[in-house]
């Protein structure tokens, strides 16, 4: 399992624009939506990081052939 180094620019990327939306969001004066936005990218986020996880596992499971 090579690393990936473009998942961390995606999340990066999810992040920057994410707060960019959530201060244009409260500068509108939609601090609500402002909120769930950045929960949303929260959420997807940590939904990137888990499959990453769980192909870690994977992967230390095939390295001790713990199939």
């Amino acid at each position: 399992m090579p690393f990936d180094v473009n998942a961390i620019f995606q999340i990066a990327g999810i992040g920057i624009i994410v707060a960019m939306i959530h201060t244009v969001l409260k500068q509108a004066g939609k601090g609500e939506w402002a909120e769930w936005i950045t929960l949303l990218g929260i959420i997807i986020v940590l939904y990137m990081v888990a499959s990453y996880v769980s192909d870690l596992f994977q992967e230390i499971k095939r390295v001790f052939l713990f199939k």
